[in-house]
């Protein structure tokens, strides 16, 4: 049991790993935002349809939940396409510096969702976060764009996690995903009609991107998705929740090595990403030792 729990836990790094490399992906291929999420919500929805057929799962879900899952399918889309358009006009570092804040927005929001009050603590860590971004906003200006789109898409990946906290509960995560997937795909494909945009060109795309949207969709998407239900079964909440708030941290640094040039940022920079990722741990940590006291 105890070598289980660590091979999952390795598991878990290895997968947060690959969540950070997703950004370096967006980064490298060189079609648009909108196009480039059609496309891995399409494959990946490929794969994961042909890994249900293979578990032989039931691809039935109730009239109501697939309603549901049709309005979180567009959420992802959305948030999706800010993620990798905040990283196309600024860049890796400062997409992922900001979307470190996601488990401190969703502790904001669970009250919300859930009726419990605001917690004392979230607010000291709120202000904290809030100078941690003022410090990089301070130096970074040039890429203010760069920033409300990262915001957009980690208030919107809040708002579907939270929602599918719920759905997943009750149904088979790999069907809720590839239901969610047809539906940002479908949305995607309704804009692009009006749009006029399949036209040959939009086909037409070099031997790289190709090889490399591959690998997003299948490895980043279909296999992370996957293999992280499978993992978080073994592991407690607390422990994945640690562990996944290093993906800024791993991205950040990949960024750095890979592509070089615009991801060196300036020494304020670096203090106030690392003053963020460190009070959304110590969010997590004060967040599990409340839920300690409270089931006592």
């Amino acid at each position: 049991m105890r070598n289980d729990n660590l091979k999952s836990y390795l598991n878990l790094h290895l997968i947060v790993f690959i969540w950070g490399f997703t950004a370096i992906l967006g980064a490298l291929i060189t079609i648009d935002a909108e196009n480039l999420v059609w496309y891995r919500m399409l494959i990946a929805m490929i794969f994961l349809g042909g890994f249900i057929a293979f578990k032989k799962q039931s691809f039935q879900v109730p009239v109501k939940e697939f309603l549901k899952l049709i309005f979180v399918g567009l959420l992802i889309a959305l948030h999706w396409i800010f993620f990798f358009r905040a990283i196309h006009v600024s860049n890796v570092s400062i997409t992922l510096s900001i979307f470190s804040l996601g488990a401190f927005f969703a502790s904001l929001l669970e009250p919300l969702f859930y009726g419990r009050k605001v917690l004392w603590y979230e607010v000291l860590f709120g202000l904290i976060i809030i100078a941690g971004l003022g410090l990089i906003l301070q130096v970074e200006i040039k890429y203010l764009e760069g920033v409300y789109y990262a915001l957009a898409a980690i208030i919107l990946g809040v708002l579907f996690t939270l929602m599918n906290g719920k759905l997943i509960s009750d149904h088979e995560p790999s069907v809720i995903t590839f239901y969610e997937f047809g539906a940002g795909v479908f949305f995607i494909t309704i804009y692009f009609l009006f749009q006029g945009k399949f036209k040959a060109d939009f086909f037409e795309m070099s031997l790289n991107n190709w090889v490399l949207l591959l690998i997003l969709a299948s490895i980043c998407t279909a296999y992370a998705f996957t293999a992280s239900v499978k993992v978080m079964q073994r592991l407690t909440p607390y422990t994945v929740m640690l562990t996944t708030n290093l993906e800024p941290v791993y991205g950040i640094v990949l960024a750095y090595f890979i592509l070089g040039g615009k991801e060196k940022m300036s020494v304020e920079f670096y203090v106030g990403a690392v003053i963020i990722i460190i009070t959304v741990i110590l969010n997590g940590v004060f967040k599990h030792y409340q839920n300690k006291k409270e089931n006592l």
